[in-house]
């Protein structure tokens, strides 16, 4: 009987010992982005409440920027803009010096993300090639907040975001 009991101490102390410790980052936060295309706007909630809209800019036309739920599924710093070899940070490199890329995928890769721009004028305008823009402090402050596997929803419709947030937030809190 002594011995069953010392075994199972032993097993026990190496279990809890050797369990894994969350590290201080590791908190995980209920996130979600909402796209509105027709308005142009970017939404941000975490843990049910509205933190911070952001003007964006989206495709030249309706059917550039997809449509639907994804994830972020990545978080690049000074992503290289690989179709005409400019270096990340370089001041030309329409991709900002910051990538949330998409789960969107088409023909084998992942060519949608919200990324920071070299063009600030083009915010809240019909631009791009389907990716959404924003100005490259508001994309450098929602990176430093965003986890990736936040999900994230594109739409065009006239619903307001707390409307829009509804089906995929356990609970939302309207901003006053």
């Amino acid at each position: 009987m002594l011995k069953r009991i010392v075994i199972f101490l032993i097993i026990f102390s190496f279990g809890v010992l050797n369990a894994p410790v969350p590290s201080e980052g590791a908190v995980v936060k209920d996130q979600l982005i909402i796209i509105n295309k027709k308005t142009n706007q970017l939404a941000f909630f975490e843990n049910g409440k509205l933190i911070k809209t952001y003007s964006v800019a989206t495709g030249k036309t309706s059917k550039l920027t997809p449509e639907g739920s994804f994830y972020i599924r990545e978080k690049i710093k000074n992503r290289p803009y690989y179709k005409l070899g400019i270096k990340g940070g370089d001041p030309k490199n329409p991709l900002g010096d910051r990538w949330l890329g998409l789960s969107v995928k088409e023909k084998g890769a992942y060519p949608y993300a919200i990324h920071g721009n070299n063009n600030e004028n083009s915010i809240g305008k019909y631009v791009s090639a389907g990716c959404i823009r924003m100005h490259n402090k508001d994309v450098r402050n929602l990176y430093e907040k965003i986890q990736t596997k936040t999900k994230v929803v594109i739409t065009s419709s006239k619903e307001s975001f707390a409307v829009l947030a509804q089906p995929h937030l356990k609970k939302v809190v309207a901003k006053k």
